[in-house]
């Protein structure tokens, strides 16, 4: 399985047949336009990438929840592929502002599977990080079409959901966040997990325990690629930068991550956005 990375959540599975892409966002608009201003997709960026990485046997959009890093430039994307969105209410609520047809966007509530080619993708509900002075929304809902340019906080998160992922033989969980519902991943083996370390770095250690012991310590992966732990501020054809210390230092999640699969006798492997490997 190829998996492209393009930052934040933003993963690109290919099977050489079909190809998913569980989040959308390519345009990471600065920090002073999240706060003050309105975006729209960078449709020039989004084309390049689409070009670049041949995103051209997409079949499926996934959207952990709708907060805009994770959702924003799905409605773009799938126009340009083909693309089915698949999400919550906010989910589809998106793709309808963008013009995306009703029929090319498909509600899910959490606990569908769906066979995409030869993926089969369970959609899990799951739990968003802890509030902060930048994402306070949490349970808030997309009511209407959401039409862009639109100000960064009108993405309301929407509700959440992990992504778990059976094809060729392996599986793979998909668990955006930082956060965990006690014994919500019970039953669910994975070959790999992409786990969310957004918040790691800040975590007491009765916290970083319960955390790991409800992810990995349930799915038992043989390898862990960490997710959301790069700038989404910082743009994708800028060089790639990590946290706003402020709000987290990248390093000591990295190092936490690493002491955990080192004690677990579990591989990992930080991927660079815009980079792909096989998995």
């Amino acid at each position: 399985m190829k998996v492209t990375y393009f930052g934040t959540t933003t993963l690109l599975f290919d099977d050489g047949k079909d190809q998913i892409l569980f989040d959308c966002h390519f345009t990471r608009p600065s920090l002073p336009v999240y706060i003050s201003g309105s975006e729209g997709t960078d449709r020039a960026l989004t084309d390049e990438l689409i070009a670049k990485h041949h995103i051209d046997r997409l079949r499926a959009i996934f959207i952990s929840h709708t907060h805009h890093d994770h959702v924003m430039d799905a409605p773009y994307t799938a126009n340009q592929t083909g693309a089915v969105i698949y999400g919550s209410r906010s989910a589809v609520n998106v793709g309808l502002g963008g013009n995306v047809p009703a029929s090319r966007l498909k509600e899910f509530k959490g606990g569908e599977t769906y066979t995409v080619g030869n993926f089969r993708i369970t959609v899990i509900p799951s739990i968003h990080s802890k509030p902060t002075i930048l994402n306070n929304d949490l349970g808030e809902e997309i009511t209407v079409p959401l039409v862009q340019p639109a100000k960064l906080r009108d993405y309301k998160e929407g509700g959440s959901y992990d992504f778990y992922i059976e094809a060729e033989n392996k599986k793979y969980l998909i668990r955006p966040s930082f956060n965990y519902i006690e014994g919500q991943l019970d039953g669910f083996q994975a070959d790999v997990l992409f786990l969310g370390v957004a918040g790691l770095a800040k975590a007491d250690a009765e916290t970083e325990r319960k955390f790991f012991a409800e992810t990995a310590g349930k799915v038992k992966p043989q390898l862990i690629i960490p997710l959301h732990w790069d700038n989404f501020f910082s743009r994708l054809d800028k060089p790639v930068k990590g946290m706003i210390p402020l709000v987290e230092k990248t390093e000591v999640a990295f190092y936490k991550l690493a002491l955990y699969c080192e004690q677990n006798d579990i591989h990992c492997f930080v991927q660079m956005p815009r980079t792909s490997i096989e998995v």
